[in-house]
């Protein structure tokens, strides 16, 4: 027997509402599912990607994760209405995935050596913002087996808190040094 308009009609309502219900419970709200063109669908799925890539994270809002409760903060996309400038929260030191401060962006203000693979930031910082009042922090670059010959490649301080391009050492830092 060949399926009527009604059928079909019928089973697309109950396909659209278990799509519906699906998306519910998988936590997708209409905000965030949006159209293609919609910034906030890219962004979201940049940041499950980084998720699924790097585990121990979790979302805190439409375009940011952090790992460690909250010592490393991940920035997918620049704050609407903002221009690319050195924008680092006081207390932070920020390290941009693009030279003048473009975005993806990693903060972090703990004190001590941190190997910035595990939140995903390897070989990917062009440009730094060092926004505390006193200290330093220092990317380097894991040359051996071993941390012993981790090679300095720059620093970012107090007194000389930005660097919008910090070639000819762009994307090869893979650890920090915070010096309190």
């Amino acid at each position: 027997m060949a399926p009527t308009p009604r059928r079909w009609r019928r089973t697309a309502t109950v396909l659209a509402a278990i799509v519906t219900i699906v998306a519910v419970v998988a936590g997708v709200s209409p905000a965030t599912a949006g159209p293609p063109d919609d910034p906030y669908s890219a962004v979201q799925v940049e940041i499950d990607k980084h998720l699924a890539a790097y585990p121990g994270g979790r979302q805190i809002n439409p375009t940011e994760i952090s790992y460690a409760d909250g010592a490393f903060v991940l920035t997918f996309e620049r704050p609407v209405g903002t221009t690319a400038s050195p924008d680092c929260a006081a207390g932070w030191f920020c390290f941009y995935d693009r030279i003048n401060y473009g975005y993806p962006r990693g903060q972090l203000s703990s004190c001590g050596w941190q190997d910035l693979v595990d939140w995903g930031w390897t070989d990917r910082t062009e440009s730094v913002h060092f926004n505390i009042s006193y200290g330093s922090v220092s990317f380097l670059n894991h040359t051996t087996a071993g941390h012993g010959g981790d090679a300095y490649l720059f620093a970012a301080t107090a007194s000389a808190p930005t660097d919008p391009d910090v070639a000819p050492n762009r994307n090869i830092a893979d650890h920090v040094n915070r010096y309190c």
